[in-house]
């Protein structure tokens, strides 16, 4: 889910959450020996946001940091690599796909309980309503448009050239994704979902043929971004968490979704009315195809019916990880009836036809 680690104002952060102490003292020792320019004393404050990986603000008395760390528990299979994370940001650091600098990984859990990373802390605008209060009809179009641009950047990179060959299995992306969030899901179950069960039976064998293979972030939409703080220019992707080998068009349908169709997020239906320059389902995935140099796409609704199953994992996931009482933010208990919601949501889409 969205962890939104980087966000540039203090009244964002929290205290650390109980579940997630750990002994500061030892921390700073590492930064010290490990990130370049540390010097103490450090402070540490946790995001209120990451319902995923805990994310904390390191404060020092000349430079703050960003971390990022899994979180305590037993933890679902493949979930929460936070080396992948610190992998492929380190990786993109070369391209011109934005990205913070990436200082330290330590996958050792006598330091702090569990792996971590530290990485720049950048000071901008993380918008999270996807409708952009307060913003103009001009801003919200050239975000928007900026969002569809570095989207199709990430698509275009070589992902061998930068060190990314073994980053996943090229090919067959739908079939092992939709394999895995199967799982994930039967690992998390808590009650009977007819339409996840309709999407279980239907999605794998209903897969185009379209076999393009890029970077997928696995997460891309406005509130994981962070742009200018007064321009309307990206300077980062954030959250990285679920980015593999894939399918380009798997990351373009779960923006539109995200951002643009009110089924994810508790934002609800864009009224374009109240927020213009905010682009339509089809005025978006243009964009993309315009920066990407796709005439067009087909099979559109398995793409965002299979972004909405996705989620529907993922957020079951959060949920039982609240019911279980080590969710990295509080708010995983109100996700109950998000995998029912987007599981709806999702099978509509199938029957809704081209």
């Amino acid at each position: 889910m969205a962890d939104g680690a980087q966000r540039g104002a203090d009244a964002e952060t929290t205290e650390i959450r109980e579940a997630h102490r750990f002994d500061v003292k030892r921390l700073e020792a590492y930064c010290h020996d490990a990130v370049e320019g540390f010097a103490g004393p450090l402070t540490v404050r946790q995001f209120e946001g990451g319902q995923s990986n805990p994310t904390f603000l390191l404060i020092t008395p000349t430079r703050r940091y960003v971390m990022r760390k899994k979180p305590p528990g037993v933890l679902l299979a493949s979930a929460h690599q936070i080396d992948r994370e610190y992998r492929v940001m380190k990786a993109l650091a070369e391209t011109d796909v934005p990205v913070p600098h990436m200082y330290a990984l330590c996958e050792d859990d006598s330091v702090i309980g569990t792996a971590f990373y530290v990485m720049e802390y950048l000071e901008g605008r993380v918008f999270r309503d996807p409708t952009m209060p307060g913003s103009t009809e001009a801003e919200r179009r050239a975000v928007y448009t900026n969002l569809a641009e570095n989207l199709a950047k990430l698509h275009k990179v070589d992902y061998e050239k930068v060190g990314l060959g073994d980053f996943g299995k090229p090919g067959n992306y739908f079939e092992r994704q939709i394999g895995r969030w199967i799982k994930q899901y039967r690992g998390a179950q808590t009650a009977d979902i007819p339409s996840m069960e309709e999407l279980i039976k239907y999605l794998p064998n209903h897969i185009p043929d379209e076999q393009s293979v890029t970077i997928a972030h696995g997460d891309y939409r406005l509130g994981n971004t962070m742009f200018h703080p007064t321009e309307p220019r990206m300077i980062a992707v954030l959250d990285w968490e679920l980015c593999t080998i894939g399918h380009p068009l798997a990351d373009v349908a779960y923006n539109c979704m995200y951002d643009l169709l009110g089924v994810a997020g508790g934002f609800g239906p864009v009224d374009r009315t109240k927020t213009p320059g905010v682009p339509t389902e089809a005025e978006y995935a243009a964009a993309y195809c315009r920066f990407s140099g796709r005439d067009r796409i087909e099979n559109w609704n398995f793409y965002l019916a299979f972004s909405m199953f996705r989620l529907a994992s993922i957020s079951q996931g959060v949920y039982k990880r609240g019911l279980d009482g080590n969710a990295s933010s509080e708010r995983a208990m109100t996700l109950g009836d998000a995998c029912r919601q987007l599981a709806d949501h999702s099978w509509q889409i199938i029957q809704r036809g081209d």
